[in-house]
């Protein structure tokens, strides 16, 4: 059997680009593991990595089903009812390059939630939430759109959003948010006192990280034409070139704010603008000029600003910032569309840009509600079953605290294999204090 060559390129390209997201989550992970203690790097790196494992079964058995299941007149229902389990007489090569791509944004817009809640959730919480979110949460929002639901028409498209600005994060931006207030603060996180306690311990993680993430937005922004042929691999350029320009702008803008607020130099501070750029553009980032691209990061550095310092001042533990890059610049990139849009925004005159901005608006309402409701009602039953939060002790010693050390306990005393205060005794009958 003769394959096009055509379909065959489009194949490759948009197998490629969906490498590229897969590999978002390495800069995510490293991005995440710098931001937060040394004594919990490990803990989130388990995240990161079961947010990969378990994304790809339940996106594979409900999740791809959801958002993309359905006949031609299905289309503009509000879920979908086929392709579980992989099952569909139609279930062809087509889809195996759909069910791989789509995957790796839904394990992007999964692992924003764990960065939020990092130093004080619960594994076995956290799994829980993972397999609802990309099982049932994410796949029904993408269905509305690019599943061809009710917040899209085909070809004319309602609601615009190319690669996802609020598909894909201010859906895991809303869910951190809501994580991070339903579980609560890191012990001493706002105290005067120990404040200070809470810094990354590793920049350069963060910032390797942050790079990878930048190479990897490529594939998320330029993959998604899902095609080199038909005039696409010049749209692909431009996206290339409007995502560079909007990233570039707000860690510029970003870098600058903290430099006046606080009289020092943020490096973290400058990597999360730079994400919150790649985040704003993403909506539109095939539809805009190289002036406009930079307008959107710039507004988009200042969201992230205004919105880090809002939630600190309501005392929202979010260590690395995933509302303020994913959800607010999520939803501000959604808008953008409507302004910037070269073939229908309003600056350009475009016929039905009113009606444009009132489905972006519509969108960004539907898609933050449904996700509120149902993260906060997963994170508060989680939470009233003790399956959210560590405990007082389990936080205080660190998600890694199972190595390299064990202690013994003898009747009501605990030895520490690893030290001896009398050389000539046995070490494992050194009695150390007790961990609260």
């Amino acid at each position: 059997m003769t394959t096009d060559v055509g379909t065959s390129l489009d194949h490759t390209w948009t197998m490629v680009a969906g490498f590229l997201v897969m590999f978002m989550q390495a800069g995510f992970a490293m991005v995440e593991a710098g931001s937060v203690s040394a004594k919990n790097s490990q803990g989130i790196l388990m995240k990161n990595l079961l947010d990969a494992c378990i994304g790809a079964i339940a996106w594979f058995a409900l999740g791809y089903g959801f958002a993309f299941g359905g006949d031609a007149e299905d289309k503009g229902k509000f879920i979908g009812t086929s392709l579980f389990f992989g099952q569909h007489k139609d279930y062809n090569n087509a889809h195996y390059v759909s069910w791989f791509f789509q995957w790796a944004f839904c394990a992007t817009a999964a692992t924003i939630v764990s960065g939020a809640m990092a130093e004080r959730v619960r594994l076995l919480g956290y799994a829980v939430f993972m397999v609802i979110m990309t099982a049932f949460v994410y796949p029904v929002i993408v269905h509305w759109t690019w599943g061809g639901g009710w917040l899209s028409d085909g070809d004319a498209g309602i609601y615009k959003d190319f690669a996802g600005s609020g598909i894909v994060h201010m859906t895991g931006g809303v869910a951190a948010l809501c994580g991070a207030a339903i579980i609560g603060p890191r012990t001493g996180r706002f105290d005067a006192e120990t404040s200070s306690n809470f810094v990354p311990h590793s920049i350069p993680l963060v910032v390797l990280g942050t790079f990878v993430l930048w190479f990897g937005w490529y594939g998320f922004n330029c993959g998604s034409t899902v095609s080199m042929t038909d005039g696409n691999d010049n749209t692909a350029a431009l996206i290339a070139m409007t995502t560079t320009l909007s990233g570039a702008m707000s860690g510029i803008v970003v870098f600058f704010g903290r430099l006046m607020t606080s009289q020092q130099h943020d490096v973290c501070g400058l990597a999360n603008g730079i994400l919150a750029g790649l985040v704003s553009v993403t909506a539109g980032c095939d539809g805009v000029y190289g002036w406009a691209a930079i307008i959107i990061g710039a507004v988009g550095g200042l969201i992230f600003l205004g919105t880090s310092a809002l939630l600190k001042k309501l005392k929202v533990d979010d260590p690395v910032d995933a509302f303020a890059v994913h959800g607010a610049c999520g939803a501000w990139g959604v808008v953008a569309v409507a302004f910037f849009n070269f073939t229908s925004g309003i600056f350009y005159g475009g016929e039905d840009a009113g009606k444009l901005l009132q489905w972006q608006i519509l969108g960004i309402v539907c898609i933050a509600l449904w996700t509120a409701v149902l993260s906060s009602i997963t994170f508060f039953s989680l939470k009233k079953l003790g399956m959210l939060r560590l405990s007082l002790a389990e936080e205080e010693a660190g998600a890694d605290a199972h190595a390299p050390f064990k202690a013994y306990r003898t009747s009501s005393r605990v030895f520490d294999r690893t030290k001896s205060q009398d050389k000539g005794s046995d070490p494992e009958l050194q009695p150390v204090p007790a961990q609260a």
